[in-house]
């Protein structure tokens, strides 16, 4: 029996790098790189790189080489990859729009080596047009099952595998109440009602809108009773001034707070525990690390039902998730939950 290692080339975003993508190619390449089974060289895009040298981590070695590229890189970059590297699958993940250079040459690709999709696509109606792409694919794995039922409808002959997102259990878990207490106490949040939003500050994610009907829940149920804080950059070139809406809006006295600094999962996991509820109202979400990472901690999430985001209303409606929690009772005793439910249109777990 052959002791050679399988070689995976990936393209996606750097996956050091805090992003979704980047981080369940993080995830899912040290699982692989663990077996000792694989190694893996990946092209690593999506973000400003201060230099484009090849690099290595420390734990893995010449098992993992990582090559910064602009984007996602190029026809001649991948033909230059799969040379000089000789992979025995190419595996890319991201929205489809960003690869149809990719598909282009999948003619020139496949005769080498089979190209494996990790694909996302929110929700209905199906997108036909994509069927040439996922035609051009040997194998598609697909983050939820919104995008299962779609890749299954609209390319039925295409190998096809559900593959959700994953989180580490041991990171995001929920944590004990005087740990949490004194955390909460360290972060100088107060003691008000709290809810929590971490996501990229970019359109889709909707984070003007959810400081203003932030805004409308405090009109409601006053402006002392409750904090919204906000794990992002508030000034994000792809999203809006977020230091501007709270001024406008006159939450200036500590209604909205906002968390700046990169912060390691296991303070992450902290501030999801320290929360009375998550926030996610993306218009569109692949499938929503921040409110499942929320779950996982065992604190309530308040969602819009696009993409993933539906599946986990069904995960917790199921019982995959705990419903002990003693936030979760919290919530739905508070006296404020039916005026915060009255704005806009997101939906609840329960």
């Amino acid at each position: 029996m052959s002791d050679k290692k399988i070689k995976i080339l990936t393209i996606s975003d750097h996956p050091l790098s805090p992003s979704g993508v980047g981080t369940q190619t993080k995830y899912m390449l040290d699982h692989l790189l663990r077996s000792g089974k694989y190694s893996v060289v990946s092209v690593a895009g999506a973000v400003k790189h201060e230099n484009y040298q090849p690099q290595k981590t420390e734990e893995f070695g010449d098992d993992w080489l990582i090559f910064p590229v602009d984007g996602y890189g190029n026809p001649d970059i991948i033909r230059g990859m799969i040379r000089a590297h000789k992979p025995d699958i190419l595996w890319f993940m991201t929205d489809p729009r960003f690869f149809q250079w990719l598909w282009d040459i999948e003619d020139e690709i496949r005769a080498h080596v089979p190209m494996v999709y990790y694909h996302v696509w929110d929700n209905t109606p199906y997108p036909t047009f994509n069927k040439p792409a996922y035609d051009s694919t040997d194998v598609i794995c697909t983050i939820s099952k919104v995008t299962d039922d779609i890749v299954r409808t609209v390319a039925p002959d295409v190998e096809c595998h559900y593959m959700p997102h994953i989180i580490h259990p041991e990171l995001f878990k929920k944590a004990p109440g005087d740990m949490v207490e004194k955390f909460r106490k360290d972060s100088n949040v107060g003691d008000k009602f709290l809810v929590f939003w971490n996501s990229r500050n970019a359109r889709r994610k909707m984070s003007g809108s959810t400081i203003f009907w932030f805004k409308d829940f405090l009109d409601k149920v006053g402006h002392d009773k409750a904090t919204l804080l906000m794990h992002t950059d508030p000034k994000d070139p792809h999203g809006q001034d977020l230091e501007a809406i709270i001024s406008e809006l006159g939450l200036t006295n500590g209604e909205v707070l906002f968390s700046l600094k990169k912060t390691p999962p296991q303070e992450l996991s902290m501030m999801y525990n320290m929360a009375d509820v998550t926030v996610g109202i993306s218009d569109a979400e692949g499938f929503g690390l921040s409110t499942f990472e929320s779950l996982s901690c065992e604190t309530p999430i308040i969602v819009t039902m696009t993409g993933g985001l539906q599946q986990q209303v069904q995960m917790e409606r199921s019982g995959l998730v705990s419903a002990s929690n003693p936030l979760r009772r919290q919530l739905l005793d508070h006296r404020m939950f039916p005026s915060f439910m009255k704005i806009g249109s997101p939906a609840m777990i329960l």
